[in-house]
């Protein structure tokens, strides 16, 4: 088949959908399927998978995230492009303006369209004074993933908020984590003494934005209520984000490590002893599973992954929204407690190994497929009846 995926974050970006979003186009490429990638240009240069031929259209930073674009609307350049090269089935990963006119041309056109739902950015207007806006947003939402024929979601939870929104053709695919690059064997003692700490002292890790959406006030105290217990626990933060400067200010003892990627992102989590993630603003998150299979227990509020993943008393604590209490409790309690760090640690390693990154391409490459063969069926039919 060839398979259109317009996309308005890819790398060298790094976030969970542009990785995600790599992940789907290189393992159809690997299938055979020729991949035709529509995306923001970008300053840094990257080279992809052959099979996956890109097109790099207008786009512009995002306020607050200069490291991240989206795409400008660009039909004319989209219809051009699917006029001479005609997709089978498209994937609309992103609901920005690129993604807004890459699912109202590909309807004009006739192309089945699925879209994908990673993102609440309804729940994000209140983090940034804009709450007022919050109706605005989930009213595009809903005109977006209504224009497709199926969207795109990681989870059950995610599937009934689509219904909820008035959305009702959610189809399920669950995120794949790499469970070779995410491993516990690569734990890296030096560079555990590049943060001066031995073998017996907790390390926890932060790995994500670093941004207000993320409920980083709670991450901070969770880690000093911590040091109360053991003094010496140290607080790694991979990542970046317009909170970083006055977080690093505030609290010149933590660790920042900056953006890592690939190698270097496995080794910054095998070499932590545990995950403590906040956030209540997500649809999924990535991390927790990168963090999981690494070997790291995890504490997060009953969201996204953690709702599907994480099991309570076996590979980490799942918390009900908004305990805050429970959440600081249970970060401290594993981190003072080396065995159960352990104990939990090759639970949370093991409860990731189903998650295969070829079945998930599968399921992909079947649900496009499907698409296709029904709209393929809809014009027979409407031929037929002329």
């Amino acid at each position: 088949m060839r398979i259109g995926i317009v996309s308005e974050t890819y790398p060298p970006e790094i976030n969970g959908v542009a990785l995600t979003v790599h992940s789907l186009a290189a393992g159809l490429a690997a299938q055979g399927h020729t991949v035709d990638l529509i995306r923001p240009r970008q300053r840094e240069p990257f080279k992809d998978e052959p099979g996956i031929v890109t097109l790099e259209v207008r786009g512009a930073s995002l306020p607050r995230y200069p490291g991240l674009r989206f795409g400008l609307p660009a039909g004319g350049a989209l219809r051009e492009r699917w006029k001479r090269l005609r997709p089978d089935a498209i994937y609309v990963a992103t609901e920005g303006p690129l993604g807004w006119s890459a699912v109202r041309t590909a309807k004009r056109m006739g192309i089945p369209t699925a879209t994908g739902f990673h993102t609440r950015f309804d729940s994000y207007a209140d983090h940034y004074g804009v709450g007022f806006l919050t109706p605005v947003v989930r009213n595009y939402l809903r005109n977006f993933h209504r224009r497709a024929k199926a969207t795109l979601v990681p989870t059950e939870a995610l599937a009934n908020e689509l219904t909820a929104l008035g959305v009702d053709t959610a189809r399920l695919l669950r995120r794949a984590v790499d469970t070779q690059l995410f491993h516990p064997r690569h734990r890296d003692a030096e560079l555990r003494a590049t943060w001066q700490v031995d073998g017996n002292t907790p390390v926890v890790l932060y790995v994500g934005r670093i941004a207000a959406e993320k409920n980083l006030d709670l991450a901070v105290r969770a880690f000093r209520a911590v040091q109360q217990q053991v003094p010496k626990a140290k607080y790694v933060w991979v990542g970046d984000g317009p909170a970083r400067a006055a977080l690093q200010e505030a609290n010149p003892d933590f660790i920042f490590a900056g953006m890592q990627r690939g190698d270097a992102l496995a080794r910054h989590y095998a070499s932590a002893d545990l995950f403590p993630f906040p956030s209540l603003s997500e649809t999924f998150g990535n991390v927790i599973l990168e963090a999981l299979a690494s070997g790291l227990p995890v504490v997060a509020y009953e969201e996204g992954a953690a709702r599907e993943h994480l099991h309570t008393g076996h590979n980490g604590y799942r918390i009900d929204a908004g305990d805050e209490k429970h959440f600081i409790d249970s970060t401290v309690m594993l981190a003072s407690n080396a065995s159960l760090i352990r104990h939990m640690g090759r639970a949370a390693h093991t409860s990731m190994a189903y998650l295969s990154p070829d079945a998930v391409i599968s399921e992909f490459e079947n649900l496009l497929s499907e698409l296709a063969q029904e709209n393929a069926h809809e014009h027979h039919a409407a031929a037929a009846h002329a």
